[in-house]
């Protein structure tokens, strides 16, 4: 019988029986540690995962155009994107903008963007996710800046910036400035929330990326926990309460085909991660909880017979919720080829909601749970996973580990064994490499031109104009000698934003101080 493996390398027998489980596992409750099954009692009984629809591009209006649809169609929470001058700290009119402007997301150069963005939109009657790093700090500091401009109460705004850099050094590469001082912006975030934005998820933590650039499962959560294990320190080194800030760290994985596998990942990160805040000294059992956003993977679509996505991503999503999400994206059919259209969005949308009220999916909690296969796959992948860990950890924690290119190679190793076997054959993408047909690729049917560069440009021009442009060179005065003097950034930055201060000019000034990161 031919021996088989699962992408991440773990031989699957071809049945299961109950010596598979290893002796003394405990299977506790869900909602009880180490939150294996979950982290509620009744899990969706009680409340649906989120469902989000990630959505950017162009100009703010045009944006905004979107989530109006994507709210009147049953949207719980918006996951905004940024176009990739936002991501890296330029503003649109930048000669290093060109060509790239509203292209993979929004520009937002302004307190004025982000207004036009969320227009008819009460900041505190919905749940907002922004994909942003490098500058995460910038793009909060206008949302917390819009919602004062609307008399939103602080306390009641929900959401989450992804604001994980060590996963750019590693994965994805939309970095500015060295690691430490990086790390240093994120714990003044981590402080700043905790006193004024209570219920802002600080940071989410990313599996997403790593895998994209082609790591297996079992690396995805690895390098993802060694990462939050990074953010953990540097937290707990500024004198931060675990038990309060712990609350406000969320993560973000990947859901790819292997349906098993993807289950048992997200089980055992559940696992893991809650061993490693006890280990850290948290008692507060929300503390320990890994609460965590899905999407379906985008490395997975195929521009070849597109309609074969909606399969992908049905499977995908169900993997999620049958691995407890908290939150979900369902990619479009059509982002192989192009943005995603409205017809695709809508569709994507409509997964989500036929696994949530059709599947019977959502009716008990961790429903797979006992599966001799899910739970021999859940131990396994987390065994493998701290074996991985500890290697990390032996090299001095994941910043060492980026720094001297390990987590780097990993990833590039794994990517291009993945894709030997997809050349080779031995890997069956339906419609890539097996079942294809003499169809040609259809065109991209929404595209985003560069005109939008134009218009972003004489929007700057004009509020340049128009402000106080003294009030405005003091505030970035202000933002340096926070920098210099080791003060939390986010009250300077804040409101710098107010006084109509751009992304690209706070970025410039942080990169005169703290210099800009350059890749061995």
């Amino acid at each position: 019988m031919k021996k088989k493996v699962s992408d991440s390398g773990i031989e699957i027998k071809p049945v299961y029986f109950q010596e598979d489980i290893p002796k003394g596992y405990f299977l506790s409750a869900p909602g009880e540690y180490p939150y294996t099954r979950g982290t509620h009692p009744d899990m969706y009984r009680g409340r649906l995962w989120t469902m989000r629809q990630y959505a950017g591009f162009s100009t703010a209006e045009e944006s905004n155009k979107r989530y109006q649809y994507l709210l009147s169609r049953g949207v719980s929470g918006l996951s905004v994107a940024f176009d990739l001058p936002t991501q890296i700290g330029y503003d649109s009119d930048h000669a290093m903008a060109d060509g790239e402007v509203g292209k993979v997301g929004v520009a937002i150069d302004s307190i004025e963007d982000m207004e036009a963005l969320f227009k008819d939109i009460r900041l505190e009657d919905v749940s907002t996710s922004m994909t942003i790093n490098s500058t995460a700090f910038i793009l909060l500091a206008m949302y917390v800046a819009l919602a004062k401009r609307q008399g939103t109460d602080l306390k009641k705004i929900r959401g989450t910036i992804q604001n994980d850099i060590l996963k750019e050094y590693a994965a994805r590469g939309t970095y500015i400035y060295p690691p430490k001082p990086s790390m240093r912006i994120i714990t003044d975030i981590f402080e700043w929330c905790s006193k004024e934005l209570p219920q802002w998820n600080t940071i989410s933590i990313s599996g997403y990326h790593i895998r994209e650039a082609g790591s297996t499962a079992v690396q995805e959560i690895a390098f993802t926990l060694s990462n939050g294990k990074a953010y953990v320190k540097a937290a707990l080194e500024k004198g931060l309460d675990i038990n309060v800030f712990g609350k406000r760290l969320s993560f973000f994985f990947n859901a790819h085909n292997d349906l098993f596998e993807e289950v048992a990942k997200f089980r055992a990160a559940r696992s893991m991660w809650a061993k490693i805040m006890k280990d850290f000294g948290a008692t507060d059992p929300k503390a320990m909880m890994l609460r965590f956003h899905t999407q379906t993977g985008g490395s997975t679509l195929t521009a070849q017979q597109p309609l074969n996505n909606i399969s992908r991503v049905t499977i995908q999503a169900l993997s999620a919720v049958l691995g407890g999400t908290q939150s979900l994206h369902t990619n479009g059919f059509d982002e192989a080829i192009n943005l995603p259209t409205e017809q695709a969005a809508s569709l994507a949308l409509r997964t989500q909601q036929i696994v949530a009220y059709e599947s019977g999916a959502a009716n008990t909690a961790d429903p797979l749970a006992g599966s001799y296969y899910v739970e021999s796959l859940t131990t396994q992948i987390e065994k493998a996973a701290e074996e991985l860990i500890g290697k990390i950890d032996a090299l001095g924690g994941s910043v060492t580990a980026i720094e001297n290119g390990f987590i780097q190679n990993e990833i590039a190793a794994s990517a291009y064994e993945y894709q030997k076997k997809i050349e080779s054959g031995e890997k069956i993408i339906v419609g890539l490499n097996s079942f294809t047909d003499d169809e040609p690729e259809p065109e991209a049917a929404f595209k985003v031109d560069d005109s939008i560069r134009e218009m972003q440009s004489a929007r700057l021009k004009k509020l340049r104009q128009n402000r106080d442009n003294n009030a405005a060179s003091t505030c970035l005065n202000e933002i340096a000698d926070a920098a210099n003097n080791g003060a939390n950034l986010m009250a300077s930055v804040i409101k710098a934003v107010e006084h109509h201060v751009t992304l690209g000019e706070i970025a410039d000034q942080l990169r005169r101080i703290f210099g800009e990161y350059r890749p061995s």
